[in-house]
């Protein structure tokens, strides 16, 4: 194990140390955000970490023939905000619909939220606390892929951490702003700084995880080019489709927010572009190791055998992709399809109406460029898998140590 790697272990490992620390001391390592504010007017909601401690009643309601929802009142014990240490009793089903995957039990620690009214205040459950579950099953994947994978994939993860790194410290703040983080003067939409951050996102976690070599150029030349096309095309079908970009309670929370200065158009074209570059790093990935592969098996063969070859196995490899980005879209849309199968309305009349229709513009623009980054991707190997092995020709001939490829 390399240097590196054993620096990259040490911080994987310090991270592990932190994540129990938040399993098993709850919150108290990351904070809530449920300090008490201070001076809260009508109208303002705090947000208050509790715990149940007595479900009081539970029962069913009947919402109309052959329609009811289960109900409950709990007695929650507040443990953070400005009302730490008192008891508050909530009811759940009785105004909103509740399933029963939604019922609490004792000890479950949920979001307590309070808004103030100008004579007493109300209250609701917003949701579960979940931290600890998701921190354990972020501790399962880094081991399993630091197990298995050990060097490289101990990279992979250093390269998973800057990706969101540039997504989250520079990708939604340029969206958010409407300028780039350092240089405010200077305007940057969705689409650019989507494909700004992806082009970042691209050449880090690339070099990171495969070096600084010929197969990894390739790849990132490769995604690029696909990444540009793939832009250009979500644009048109973006705009063909007449595509607003209001199609969910999230756009129109930022529409509320923000107003007429959100691009909402864009923000579809932005999520389209980081949605299909995971797949296009595959790909691309893919293509060039396989053609470069195939120079140092043959070094024989010329750029366009490589490329033709290489074309053979990415066919393989486009069949598999795309079956996968289609269930992955169609997994994450899930809910919103069978809501409209239940309407009855004509097929075409279901794929026209917006969500839907987004969601296949979504899919197709990100087959199109997975299908693009095969032939694309194989000839910008080929070309270079062809100069390294000149390269590497002339070093032998010169009595030179080669340096492979």
């Amino acid at each position: 194990m390399s240097k590196a790697e054993k620096y990259l272990l040490a911080a994987l490992g310090a991270l592990v140390v932190l994540a129990v620390g938040v399993i098993v001391f709850g919150q108290q390592l990351l904070p809530s955000g449920s300090e008490a504010p201070q001076d809260l007017e009508p109208g303002d909601i705090e947000t208050m970490a509790a715990r149940v401690i007595d479900v009081v009643e539970e029962g069913t309601i009947d919402a109309g023939p052959g329609i009811s929802h289960p109900y409950q009142i709990l007695l929650l014990l507040v443990e953070e905000g400005s009302l730490a240490g008192q008891e508050i009793e909530v009811s759940e089903g009785t105004v909103n619909v509740i399933n029963q995957e939604r019922l609490f039990r004792r000890n479950d620690r949920v979001y307590l939220e309070r808004v103030v009214g100008l004579e007493w205040d109300r209250y609701y459950i917003s949701d579960f606390i979940r931290t600890g579950p998701i921190v354990a099953i972020a501790l399962l994947f880094v081991l399993l892929v630091a197990l298995v994978g050990r060097g490289r994939g101990l990279r992979s993860l250093a390269g998973t951490v800057m990706s969101m790194g540039v997504l989250f410290l520079f990708v939604l703040p340029t969206i958010e702003s409407g300028h780039l983080p350092l240089l405010p003067g200077v305007s940057c939409g969705p689409v650019a700084a989507s494909v700004l951050g992806s082009t970042l996102v691209l050449g880090a976690t690339t070099y990171l995880i495969y070096g600084w070599s010929g197969k990894a150029h390739a790849a990132v030349f490769g995604m690029i080019v696909c990444l540009v096309l793939t832009a250009a095309l979500a644009s048109q079908f973006i705009g063909l489709s007449r595509l607003s970009g209001l199609t969910s309670d999230e756009s129109f929370a930022l529409a509320y927010e923000l107003g007429e200065e959100m691009d909402f158009r864009g923000l579809v074209l932005a999520g389209m572009i980081i949605g299909a570059l995971g797949v296009l790093d595959d790909a691309c990935v893919g293509q060039a190791s396989t053609v470069f592969e195939l120079a140092n098996a043959n070094r024989d063969l010329g750029w366009a055998e490589l490329f033709r070859r290489g074309l053979n196995v990415g066919r393989d490899h486009i069949a598999a992709l795309v079956n996968t980005l289609l269930l992955a879209y169609v997994g994450a849309s899930l809910p919103l399809i069978v809501m409209f199968t239940i309407y009855s309305e004509p097929l075409w009349r279901r794929l026209n109406r917006e969500p839907i229709a987004e969601e296949i513009v979504r899919t197709l623009v990100g087959s199109i460029g997975l299908v693009l980054a095969v032939p694309i991707t194989s000839v910008i190997a080929a070309l270079m898998a062809r100069r390294a092995l000149e390269r590497d020709a002339q070093a032998r001939a010169a009595g030179d140590v080669p340096g492979g490829l």
